[in-house]
C-alpha cells in the first residue's frame, strides 16, 4: 500500500481533472440522446472512445442497433466482493426550443453549472462512474473483488434492453453483489427504496353520431371524464407495510420534503393516479365514438401489480364501453433493498467525511434501473444530484455539485472493494 492513502490519491486526482471532468460533462450533455426516439449510438461511441483512451477495459453489448450498452470490468489483486456501476445514456426529449434559454443540447458551462436536457437525469450521475471506473482502475492492485461499470442505453423507457437485459443475458458477469446508481437524488439522501409503477391503455368505444343527436349514441369522451374520476378514487387506497419498513421509510420524509419540494413526502407512501394523454373526438360537431387515456400509478412499497391490477379492473367493469390494457413494458413492481445495508452505510460515512451533513436514508418517487438489481436479489442503491428542472426547460446541474457526486461515488466504490 503506497504511503499515500486511496482516499487521498482520489482526491488528489479529482482536483487535478477538475476542468476536465466538467469539460467530459459538458461535451456528454452536447450529444443528444432523447428517448424517444432512443437512438444513443453517436453518444454511446463516444463515451466509448473516451473510455478507451483511459485504457481502460471497455466494450459495446448490444441486444438492439440503435440501444448500445457501454459496458467494462476488471478485477482487483485479491479475491473478493463484485461492485457493479450503473448509470444511463439516454434522456427525456428537449421539448420545444422555444421554452429553453439557450440551446437544450449546448452543454453550456455557465453560471457555476452544467446546463442541457439530462444534465441532471442522470448524465451527472452516469459520469460520475465512469470516472469512478477509471479512477478504480488505476488502484485495482489495492483493491479486492471486482468492478463493473453498464452504461446503458434504455432506461427511460424501463430498461428492456438496457439493464434488464444484462442482467438476463450474461447473469453473473452484471448482476454483482451489490449495485451502486447517480440518478438525481439530492446530495442529502441515499435512496434505498423506489415506488412502483402501473401503467395501462384504455379505450373507449361507442357508436358515435352528430352532436346534435346526443340520444344516438354515449359520448365516449363523457365516459372517460367519468372514467378517469373514478381510477383517482385509487389514491384512497390503505399501504400495508410492516412497522420496521414503514418506520424506515417514514424516517426519510423530511429529507425528502426539504431535497424535491414539500409534499413530497405525503405521497410516498401512498397511490398516486397521473393520466397523462387523452385523445379522442374528431370535430367539434361530432358526438365522439372513441376515446383513449394513458394512465400512470405509481405504487408506495409493499403494493402489488397484482392487488392494484385488480382494484383497477373492478372500477373499469363500471363501464362496459371500456377495454384496459396493461402496458407491462413500462411497468414495474415496487423494489427496496435493506435500509442497514454497508453500502448505505459507507455512502453516508463518504459524504459526512467530504464536509456535507450525513444524508437521510430514503424511498424515491421515480423508477430507476435500480428495480433490475433488486428483483435479482442484489441490493441497489442510489446516491445523486439534484434534480434541477428535470423533464423541464433549463435542466442545470451545479458543477461543485457535480464534482461532490463524482467524490462520493468514487471513495465508497473504493471503500467497499477494500472491505
Amino acid at each position: 500500500m503506497s504511503a499515500v492513502s486511496v482516499k487521498d490519491r482520489i482526491l488528489s486526482w479529482i482536483e487535478q481533472d477538475r476542468d476536465e471532468l466538467v469539460g467530459f460533462l459538458s461535451r456528454f450533455v452536447a450529444i443528444p440522446s432523447p428517448n424517444p426516439p432512443g437512438d444513443t449510438r453517436d453518444c454511446s461511441q463516444w463515451l466509448l472512445e473516451q473510455l478507451q483512451a483511459k485504457g481502460v477495459p471497455i466494450e459495446i453489448r448490444s441486444a438492439k442497433e440503435h440501444l448500445p450498452n457501454v459496458v467494462g470490468s476488471f478485477a482487483g489483486a485479491r479475491p473478493g466482493r463484485h461492485l457493479v456501476l450503473n448509470g444511463h445514456i439516454d434522456v427525456f426529449p428537449a421539448g420545444p426550443a422555444e421554452t429553453w434559454s439557450r440551446d437544450p443540447w449546448s452543454g453550456a458551462v455557465a453560471e457555476g453549472s452544467v446546463h442541457g436536457r439530462g444534465v441532471a437525469d442522470m448524465k451527472c450521475g452516469t459520469a460520475a462512474s465512469v470516472w469512478t471506473y477509471i479512477y478504480l482502475h488505476r488502484l485495482r492492485e489495492e483493491l479486492g473483488g471486482r468492478l463493473t461499470l453498464t452504461c446503458v442505453s434504455d432506461e427511460e423507457t424501463g430498461g428492456t434492453w438496457g439493464s434488464k437485459w444484462l442482467i438476463e443475458a450474461f447473469g453473473e458477469e452484471f448482476r454483482g453483489d451489490c449495485m451502486l446508481n447517480g440518478e438525481p437524488s439530492v446530495p442529502s439522501m441515499v435512496r434505498f427504496g423506489e415506488k412502483g409503477t402501473l401503467r395501462i391503455v384504455v379505450e373507449i368505444d361507442t357508436p358515435g353520431a352528430h352532436a346534435a343527436y346526443t340520444h344516438a349514441s354515449p359520448n365516449a369522451i363523457r365516459i372517460a371524464a367519468e372514467l378517469i374520476r373514478d381510477l383517482y378514487t385509487l389514491e384512497e387506497l390503505p399501504v400495508v407495510q410492516d412497522d420496521a419498513l414503514r418506520t424506515a421509510i417514514e424516517a426519510g420524509f423530511a429529507a425528502m420534503d426539504a431535497g424535491v419540494g414539500a409534499g413530497a413526502s405525503g405521497i410516498l407512501n401512498k397511490v398516486t393516479v397521473s393520466v397523462g394523454v387523452i385523445q379522442g373526438g374528431v370535430k367539434i360537431n361530432m358526438l365522439p365514438g372513441h376515446c383513449r387515456l394513458e394512465v400512470d400509478i405509481r405504487l408506495p412499497i409493499g403494493m402489488t401489480h397484482e392487488f392494484m391490477l385488480g382494484e383497477v379492473e373492478k372500477r373499469i367493469a363500471r363501464y362496459p364501453q371500456a377495454r384496459l390494457t396493461p402496458v407491462w413494458t413500462h411497468s414495474c413492481e415496487p423494489t427496496v433493498s435493506a435500509p442497514d445495508h454497508e453500502m448505505l452505510a459507507i455512502l453516508k460515512r463518504t459524504v459526512r467525511d467530504l464536509g456535507l451533513p450525513e444524508p437521510a436514508s430514503a424511498v424515491s418517487l421515480g423508477a430507476t434501473d435500480c428495480k433490475h438489481w433488486r428483483q435479482n436479489g442484489v441490493p441497489a442503491y442510489v446516491y445523486g444530484c439534484r434534480p434541477t428542472n428535470m423533464a423541464k426547460p433549463d435542466e442545470r446541474v451545479e458543477i461543485e455539485e457535480f464534482l461532490h457526486i463524482v467524490r462520493a461515488h468514487a471513495l465508497a466504490a473504493a471503500a467497499y472493494l477494500s472491505a
